[in-house]
């Protein structure tokens, strides 16, 4: 008889979709070349990547990283076919190395966003504070390589969902919306109730409070 666990508390959820929007947002007001909109997605990418770090020190089990921080022997034997238990319910070893890898070149794209300038229309509000150097190399990153490793981590991701969706029969996206999977065996449980969302919802307000912060001092 198959068990029903809490895998994503609404925190990670309203992360994970908040976070899809305003990567949209981002690609398209800089394809429209709407800065002072996509400089504010930026910052709210920035916000949500800050509380998405807190998150997973103190979320529920499974969105912590202690989760799906996986050695190099458990991600070899995943490739070689000999999943764990543990696999099937929050990331997998594969699952999380998109992840993190999401986490980190979307922390890159807008930390060199903030140093940028493009000499035309658009300057980062950290770049005044940078030297020559800096803010070439991080105009040159942000316009030419970053975007194009984050498209292909978007559309990866994409193609994976599919592909677990049509060939293993499996929906990822569900457990994303409402928190649920049906498992075979009772699992941990993530703790999703009031406290732990007003805990995220600080969370979010010290995120934003520290780019808000950083901005300020950019500006003085």
């Amino acid at each position: 008889m198959p068990h029903l666990v809490r895998i994503w508390d609404l925190p990670t959820r309203l992360f994970h979709w908040l976070l899809a929007l305003c990567v949209i947002g981002l690609v398209t007001t800089a394809q429209l070349g709407y800065m002072e909109w996509h400089f504010r997605f930026g910052y709210g990418v920035l916000t949500l990547l800050i509380f998405r770090l807190f998150w997973g020190l103190v979320g529920g089990h499974w969105s912590r990283f202690s989760a799906f921080l996986y050695s190099p022997a458990s991600l070899w034997r995943y490739l070689r076919g000999h999943a764990e238990p543990n696999h099937e319910l929050g990331h997998s070893p594969t699952g999380a190395l998109s992840v993190f890898a999401l986490l980190f070149f979307l922390l890159a794209q807008v930390g060199t966003g903030l140093f940028s300038d493009d000499e035309i229309a658009a300057s980062g509000p950290l770049a005044r504070l940078a030297s020559g150097e800096i803010v070439s190399l991080a105009s040159w990153y942000h316009g030419k390589v970053g975007k194009l490793v984050l498209i292909v981590l978007v559309i990866t991701h994409i193609l994976v969902i599919l592909y677990y969706l049509w060939r293993k029969r499996k929906n990822l996206v569900r457990p994303m919306i409402w928190g649920d999977k049906e498992v075979p065996l009772p699992a941990i449980s993530s703790r999703d109730d009031a406290r732990s969302r007003w805990l995220a919802l600080a969370l979010l307000l010290v995120s934003a409070g520290a780019v808000a912060l950083l901005l300020w001092l950019a500006a003085t």
